[in-house]
């Protein structure tokens, strides 16, 4: 029988709660749920306001994985959706998570929440940009960490102060707050920056995706910036073998970072982290923080 549990005073049907997802470590849906409820504060903060997609995994990282941005089968009439501009001539609807029944209905259907870069009243006007940064093996994520320590003092140049969190997965995102500005024009700047990265640091950086030139070093990839992509939103589990979390860290753990499972954070780490540090990613959040995109294409790298 699947249970009946009242959020905010809207009905849900929770269903598998014991059904483990994580056979690796034996976490359940019933934890996913749980995990979601506890950092729902941060993460609505994070979320709100943005279209969201859903990678889901129902029967855990080993099953099947799919990617969608319209609102699933079954949406209930009370989570919010918004029109999102697909094409030049075309529209569609996506979900946002608006409020904690709609973050449990999301969770309950076992998802990544992945967002773009603008908010949903302003399509393609970006007020953030993101740097992927992906280790191509054997490099991990502790090459991430030297890339971004090289691009936090990059960006400072410009003005732009960057947050970083893990992905979740290998790898690193780094984030800077920005005043409204079109994604064309963020995506160019950072595709400016992963170049500049590259030249200064050849051993350790590569700019474009091809496989070949990976092995070894951290691909800078600046093209979530598009208006269209989308990136693993703080506080997201991800579809992995352990429950993993995009989790924001300092840049002290940045620069303290050795091995990669300094950087691996799990969602039971997650609440005792918030409680000692709050939310690292909370300048994101705070339109009182955002900063110009440079107007002329940057100033030189720094060495």
């Amino acid at each position: 029988m699947t249970p009946i549990t009242s959020v905010e005073g809207r009905r849900l049907a929770l269903s598998n709660l014991d059904k483990v997802l994580y056979p690796e470590t034996g976490f359940t849906k019933g934890e996913v749920l749980h995990y979601y409820a506890t950092v729902a504060g941060p993460l609505l903060a994070h979320i709100h306001n943005r279209p969201v997609s859903f990678l889901r995994y129902p029967d855990g990282p080993e099953g099947q994985l799919f990617f969608t941005k319209n609102p699933p089968p079954g949406t209930p009439a009370w989570v919010k959706t918004v029109r999102v501009p697909r094409s030049e001539d075309q529209n569609a609807e996506q979900v946002i998570i608006s409020d904690l029944p709609s973050l449990v209905w999301a969770a309950n259907l076992v998802v990544e929440f992945h967002t773009h870069q603008w908010p949903a009243d302003s399509p393609g006007i970006a007020d953030r940009l993101v740097l992927d940064l992906d280790p191509g093996p054997p490099a991990t994520v502790v090459e991430c960490c030297a890339a971004a320590l090289w691009l936090r003092e990059r960006l400072a140049a410009d003005g732009l102060h960057a947050y970083p969190k893990t992905s979740g997965s290998k790898g690193l995102h780094l984030a800077a707050p920005l005043e409204p500005t079109p994604s064309e024009q963020v995506s160019a700047y950072a595709k400016q920056l992963a170049q500049e990265a590259e030249s200064e640091l050849p051993e350790l950086v590569v700019h474009r995706m091809a496989k070949a030139l990976r092995p070894g070093k951290v691909f800078v990839d600046h093209s979530q910036n598009a208006a269209a992509k989308t990136t693993a939103a703080p506080y997201t589990l991800r579809a992995r073998s352990r429950p993993a979390v995009s989790a924001p860290v300092s840049w002290p753990e940045v620069e303290a970072c050795t091995r990669p499972e300094d950087l691996v954070f799990l969602a039971d780490d997650i609440p005792p982290r918030l409680a000692r540090d709050g939310d690292l990613f909370g300048p994101l959040a705070d339109p009182g923080l955002a900063r110009p995109l440079p107007r002329t294409g940057g100033r030189r790298a720094v060495r």
